[in-house]
């Protein structure tokens, strides 16, 4: 009996998966156009699957071994449960292949089945906690129906009622694993998500060391081209299919800083909210933690409706992409790749350029940007007041240098100025051939493009960029994280390619090369904050703690460190347009350095320096790295032997 079902219900789930599958299809097409290269991606697809993918889902290393023993198991099980039992290649060694495969799916379904016990608030709940058991029902089926198969039990073993009873249980395993992978469930994930690594909108992610971390620019010239994304369906459509690959793990949430803080944002449910709004309907189905302070439920959308309403419902509301730091910790953390944060700034382009919708202190921002070339609204004359007395040399005056010394908008902040003067004390002690722009510098465009406004933010670039075409220089070197990754990763698409380096680096390859000498640490005990957009943004994790090393501080790391570094709550215009939430960001931040209980914290980004010193009664000083080693310069020992080259000895410049 079971010769005559088996092939009749594997393959009726199959042609239902087909079914669905184009069904999912369309709803991803409904985005607009977007070139991939669809049979490299295709070919790409495995490695990225089991390398790229793998490494992300490996950071645990129980949950990585279910995985491997519950996917890795049913991709086999299913193929050749198709071959065995579908058409008919009935032998001992398919056959124990095939038990071998089921075998380790229900063990991996075992693992699953424990994690759901007792579930992590980040875990979605809801159809998610059947999954152990439609993961058991599929694999202990198919081990008992191919049992005869291998000749353990003897064919036609049972009654009909039996071949009925596992045949039900098959059914039920079929319909979670085929049927809803394409049609919608918790399975969904596996279909979708192969596709979203073969056509992912940042193929450049994929392969060693590889990162891509730049903002795409709009294309201003083209007046029929949308200004960011008003609606599911601007989204391009591989952008929806990557929403679409959400597994709901929630690990974006329990890394995300504004939901920690309690503003309205979690960045798994905002990709939660865009699949609702590119299928149509509401969130009432939503079973994940919900926004901080905005019950589930309350928001609907449709492919062509507006993702933000200015009035009736929306699927989501203005203030939750406003929370968002661009930290990228979502994304970094990510077992599906999928990149929020490129969804959210999209969102805002649409809010900001077309609406002028920037909260609170966002519009003035903007204006002084377009007015003074700084979001501050100060004189552009007076950006090098605060060096009247070093005397730096100027581009304009010289017209070649090893090193372009880029200031940032710092020189108008009275602490920056500090880390400022530093670096150049440390530029000068190394004998660095270097000069800076002086006035003719201009903003980055950093918080411009990340409020949504990109034509200031291009307007910007390219005044720079046409600045910096009149020079000859080796590199840039900045100590603002911010204007090291702009002028890095988004300035090419416009035409400027440069070499810049944060100063950590810069400073770690002149000590290297024997042109720094510093006198031992006597201080006390030191931990390092890194900055997300040197670190998340840019892989640069080793360069600082080299510089600290070499002053001599054994650094006391805090519990969320690395790329698991907590944002200070600085990025993204985030203090410009201030959404409130139950707690500050810098507050939980500077909670982390009190845990290691060191009583200095190093940085190395005047974003975070202000944000962390700006927390009440904080109990560690904060320093950028430049104010250390500018404090511990010394002249090379002239008897001390060095194997290191002489250089300058260290002007007095007083940080």
């Amino acid at each position: 009996m079971l010769d005559t079902l088996l092939p009749i219900l594997i393959f009726s789930a199959l042609a239902v998966a087909v079914i669905g599958a184009v069904r999912r299809v369309r709803l991803w097409r409904q985005g607009r156009p977007a070139k991939v290269a669809l049979l490299r991606g295709l070919a790409a697809m495995p490695r990225r699957y089991l390398v790229d993918l793998h490494h992300v889902v490996a950071r645990d290393k129980v949950m990585s071994n279910t995985h491997v023993a519950t996917a890795g198991g049913f991709v086999a099980a299913a193929v050749l449960m198709i071959l065995v039992h579908g058409l008919g290649f009935a032998n001992p060694v398919l056959g124990g292949l095939l038990l071998a495969a089921s075998a380790l799916m229900f063990v991996g379904s075992l693992f699953v089945a424990r994690r759901r016990r007792n579930p992590p608030a980040r875990l979605s709940k809801g159809p998610w906690m059947r999954l152990p058991k439609s993961l058991m029902a599929f694999s202990l089926s198919v081990f008992l129906i191919t049992l005869p198969t291998v000749g353990i039990l003897p064919d036609g073993t049972g009654s009909a009622i039996l071949a009925l009873a596992l045949s039900a249980v098959l059914v039920w395993g079929l319909g979670e694993m085929f049927f809803g992978m394409t049609w919608g469930g918790p399975m969904k994930h596996a279909f979708a998500g192969t596709l979203h690594l073969a056509f992912h909108r940042r193929p450049e992610r994929f392969g060693e060391g590889n990162r891509s971390t730049g903002l795409k620019a709009l294309n201003l010239e083209d007046t029929k081209a949308p200004l960011g994304v008003e609606t599911p369906s601007d989204f391009t459509w591989n952008q929806l299919l990557g929403f679409d690959a959400c597994v709901q793990c929630g690990r974006c949430e329990a890394v995300c800083p504004a939901f920690a803080a309690g503003q309205p944002l979690n960045p798994k449910k905002l990709i939660q909210d865009m699949v609702v709004g590119m299928a149509g309907g509401s969130d009432a189905a939503y079973a994940g933690s919900p926004y901080p302070g905005k019950p589930v439920g309350e928001h609907a959308g449709s492919p062509h409706g507006p993702i933000v309403a200015r009035e009736g419902k929306a699927l989501v509301d203005a203030e939750t992409l406003w929370s968002c730091t661009t930290c990228r910790a979502c994304v970094e953390e990510c077992p599906m790749m999928i990149e929020h944060v490129d969804a959210i700034v999209d969102m805002r382009r649409f809010l900001t350029l077309e609406h002028g919708n920037t909260p609170n202190k966002g519009a003035e921002v903007l204006d002084n940007l377009i007015a003074t070339d700084n979001p501050g609204g100060f004189d552009p004359g007076s950006r090098m007041h605060w060096a009247a007395d070093l005397n730096l040399p100027l581009m304009r005056d010289l017209g070649q240098v090893d090193v372009l010394l880029w200031l940032g908008d710092g020189v108008f902040d009275m602490r920056n100025q500090r880390t400022l003067r530093a670096l150049v004390k440390v530029l000068r002690a190394a004998g660095v051939d270097f000069a800076v722009l002086g006035n003719e510098e201009r903003d980055s465009g950093d918080v411009a493009r990340r409020l949504g406004d990109e034509a200031t933010f291009q307007s910007l670039a390219k005044r720079n960029i046409a600045t910096l075409s009149q020079y000859r220089f080796q590199r840039i070197v900045t100590c603002d994280p911010h204007s090291f990754h702009v002028l890095g990763n988004e300035y090419g698409e416009l035409g400027g390619h440069y070499a810049v380096s944060h100063h950590s680096t810069y400073i770690a390859e002149l000590y290297e090369a024997g042109r720094l000498h510093f006198a031992p640490w006597k201080g006390g005990s030191v931990t390092y904050h890194d900055p997300c957009y040197l670190g998340r943004y840019n892989g640069e994790y080793e360069a600082p703690r080299n510089v600290l090393k070499a002053l001599g501080i054994d650094v006391a790391e805090m519990q969320r460190s690395g790329f698991r570094s907590r944002c200070c709550g600085g990025g993204g215009g985030a203090p410009i347009t201030d959404i409130p939430g139950k707690q500050r960001i810098p507050d939980m931040r500077m909670n982390d350095v009190k845990e290691t209980g060191a009583e200095l914290v190093a940085v190395g980004c005047p974003q975070c320096t202000a944000m962390l010193e700006g927390v009440v009664d904080a109990t560690a000083e904060v320093r950028d790295i430049a104010e250390l080693v500018a404090d511990a310069l010394v002249e090379r020992p002239a008897s001390s032997g060095s194997t290191r080259a002489p250089q300058p000895a260290a002007e007095e410049v007083t940080p």
